[in-house]
Formats: C-alpha cells, sequence, structure tokens
C-alpha cells in the first residue's frame, strides 16, 4: 500500500486531465515516468486503468471505480491539511466558555455547532452559571469567552452583540379565562401567579427594575429555577411565566401558550459574547467571534 501511494496519485492526476502530457507538466516528471507509473499499477492491481488512444486516455470501468475513491482520498487528506493549517495559525487549541444554561440550549449550541465543525481540533469547555458569575470568571481569566446579557459596567470587557432577545410573560388560554372568572376582570398583577427566576438571576432582576418604573407590585410570585421549567409550567396553567420570547415562539405560533396582557413591554435586551479586551485578538477568540457574524434569528 505504502508503495502504492505516489502510483495513485500520478494515476488520480492522469485521471483528472485526461492526458499523460498534461499530468507530466502538473507533476514536473517526464511521459515515460508517468507511463511506467501507470503500467505499474495497473500490474499491482492486475487490471487495466486506462484506454489509450491518439487523442488522449480515457478510464476503463476499473479506472472509473478506482477514480471515485482516489478522489474521496485527495479530498480528505487537502481537507485534513487544510485543519492542520487552521489549528497551526490559531496557536492554541482551547476554548473555555460561560453561560447561563438557557443561552447555552437555545443560544450557544447552533453557534458552537458551526465552530466545530470550521476548528474540530480546538478543544472546548462550557461552564454554566448565572451571567453575573461568567463575568467574574471572565475577570478571573477562568473562561475566555462569555455568553451573557450586555454588561451594563463592561470594565475591561469587549462586547459583540449578537441578537435582541424580548422579554414576556406567557400562560395558557385556560389559565387566563379561569382567572378572568375568579377574580371579576381585577388587576392581573394581584391575582395571577407570577412565575419568575431567581432574585440573584440578571433577567429577575431586569423585570423587577421595570416593574418598579411601572409602580408595579406583585402579590403571587413563583420562583423557579430554569427557564424551562418556567416553560412546562406555564405549558400546564400554573401561572404567567417570565421567558424569553425566541424561546417560545413556536408554542405562541401553535397556540399552546400566548403572551399575558399586562398593558406595558418590556425593552428588548442585547445579548452577545464578552471577553477581556486583551484577549480580543488571541487567533481562537477572533476566529470565534468571526464565526458568530451572521444573525441566528
Amino acid at each position: 500500500m505504502e508503495q502504492n501511494l505516489s502510483l495513485y496519485y500520478v494515476f488520480h492526476t492522469v485521471a483528472k486531465k485526461g492526458s499523460i502530457s498534461h499530468a507530466a507538466k502538473e507533476l514536473y516528471i517526464s511521459q515515460p515516468a508517468i507511463s511506467k507509473s501507470i503500467q505499474k499499477l495497473e500490474v499491482n492491481l492486475n487490471t487495466t486503468l486506462f484506454k489509450r488512444s491518439s487523442r488522449g486516455v480515457t478510464l476503463t470501468a476499473d479506472g472509473e471505480i478506482l477514480f471515485q475513491h482516489t478522489s474521496a482520498a485527495f479530498d480528505a487528506l487537502m481537507e485534513g491539511e487544510e485543519i492542520l493549517a487552521r489549528h497551526h495559525a490559531l496557536g492554541v487549541d482551547q476554548l473555555r466558555i460561560g453561560v447561563s444554561t438557557t443561552l447555552c440550549k437555545y443560544i450557544l449550541l447552533p453557534h458552537l455547532q458551526r465552530f466545530i465543525k470550521a476548528y474540530p481540533h480546538v478543544k472546548i469547555s462550557i461552564s454554566c452559571q448565572s451571567t453575573y458569575q461568567t463575568l467574574t470568571l471572565l475577570e478571573e481569566n477562568k473562561i475566555d469567552i462569555g455568553l451573557v446579557g450586555e454588561p451594563t459596567i463592561q470594565k475591561g470587557f469587549y462586547f459583540q452583540p449578537l441578537q435582541k432577545i424580548q422579554d414576556i410573560f406567557v400562560t395558557t388560554s385556560s389559565y387566563l379565562e379561569h382567572l378572568e372568572l375568579r377574580s371579576g376582570g381585577s388587576d392581573l398583577f394581584q391575582t395571577a401567579t407570577f412565575m419568575m427566576l431567581d432574585e440573584e438571576n440578571i433577567t429577575r432582576q431586569y423585570i423587577n427594575r421595570v416593574f418598579l418604573e411601572h409602580g408595579v407590585e406583585l402579590s403571587n410570585v413563583l420562583e423557579v429555577s430554569t427557564m424551562d421549567l418556567l416553560i412546562e409550567f406555564a405549558k400546564i396553567s400554573m401561572g404567567a411565566a417570565c421567558v424569553i420570547q425566541e424561546f417560545v415562539q413556536e408554542e405562541l405560533d401553535s397556540g399552546d401558550l400566548i403572551v399575558l396582557p399586562l398593558g406595558l413591554t418590556f425593552p428588548p435586551r442585547q445579548i452577545g459574547f464578552a471577553c477581556r479586551k486583551n484577549e480580543q485578538a488571541n487567533p481562537v477568540i477572533e476566529h470565534f467571534l468571526h464565526l458568530q457574524e451572521s444573525p441566528l434569528l
């Protein structure tokens, strides 16, 4: 097999060019040497690979089969060389990412898939925690990139916006109907059960600020640990859940969930990737951020 590798490449070049003379020019070897290599390969494989004529050479049936496989093999080798070149260009082989569980599932994974496909050699590690904890890990150089809501105080961070998200409260139509029957159309803020993430969560704090600005006080609050649970609890009519609209768009379109009419809206928030400013030019970080330029939604 090892002895045949160079013969296979000669064969592949001749088949691609359809001419021994053209192959000889590309390979910088003589035409007799090309012919000798082809003959040797044919002897090794005990078959005839080319039909020869005054107009050049054409593949036999066996030659066609072999050419299909050499094409796949040499394409794979070229791809491997390109991956190695990118590897050497990056100079590093690890990327540490911090993200909340919710953003990891709905936002990070699709982008990560593209990066891994382009740079499969880079070792990825992911830690899930709150946005505040993610920013702390960035400061402490324990992660390289954080997927976060735009920090109000960016300190030494570089922030690349990724997309805007819209906070809403959702519930089922049956919950809203029963609520209106029980309360007789009273103030929703006093009668509905509002399900939200815990007080330490940046989304919860943002919602609290908006409510405070509008003078809204909630009577019944149920704290839930993850947004996935919020969505599931809303689906079974436990109350009205504070979620990100983009994450429940399918349920809204199908009618499984509806938007609770609160009479106020929450300004959209920007999320994106943050890294330390002095690490922005790091090749692996730069390549990761570059792949995120096309919007997700």
